[in-house]
């Protein structure tokens, strides 16, 4: 009997180390590598893709199958030289008008147009991560206090979720892309509409 209980304690002993052991195992922090720049900048290109900046920052042309993406121009916003036309202020307080290569719109808040988020300094190419951050987290124009707010149609409060790393990866991605130098125009409001 006496032998018995020598072995059950040498078991129990055992068991406990082991456990032990593997319980300090999992309490182990793995260290996380961070994604090189070019590991970023391929995520970042994805989310771009999938969230559809190219809808509202990239102008359109008319082809077979209805509106395309100006590649030449693509992530330019509302070129600086494009007319709007006539706007019926009698339908924008039911409607949400949107201008023949999608980057300008007008809405009860009056105009707004979509940003060059292209690499030139017209576009965000001298912004900081920062900046974009905050544009993106807050819904500051240029990322900058007292700056005025993001107009509509930007859902910056649906993208405000995504995580930092992936909003660092498509600030990484949108500056690599082309640069394109176009002063987007400022937003018209309301009450500057001609009727």
């Amino acid at each position: 009997m006496k032998n018995y209980v020598i072995i059950a304690l040498v078991v129990v002993a055992n068991l406990s180390m082991l456990l032990l052991a593997c319980n300090e195992n999992t309490q182990e922090e793995v260290a996380e590598v961070a994604p090189t720049k070019e590991q970023l900048r391929l995520r970042g290109e994805y989310l771009v893709n999938a969230i559809g900046c190219d809808d509202c920052h990239s102008p359109k042309v008319m082809g077979p199958n209805g509106p395309e993406v100006d590649f030449s121009r693509r992530f330019s916003g509302h070129r600086s030289d494009a007319p709007i036309g006539k706007i019926d202020t009698k339908v924008i307080n039911d409607w949400v008008l949107f201008g023949p290569e999608f980057t300008a719109t007008v809405g009860a808040w009056g105009v707004s147009f979509a940003a060059n988020i292209t690499s030139d300094e017209t576009g965000i190419g001298t912004w900081t991560e920062k900046q974009f951050l905050k544009a993106i987290r807050e819904g500051k124009s240029k990322g900058l206090d007292g700056t005025r707010p993001l107009l509509p149609p930007m859902p910056w409060f649906v993208y405000k979720n995504l995580s930092d790393e992936d909003l660092r990866a498509i600030f990484t991605y949108l500056q690599s892309t082309e640069p394109v130098n176009n002063v987007v125009p400022a937003p018209i409001p309301m009450e500057n509409i001609a009727q």
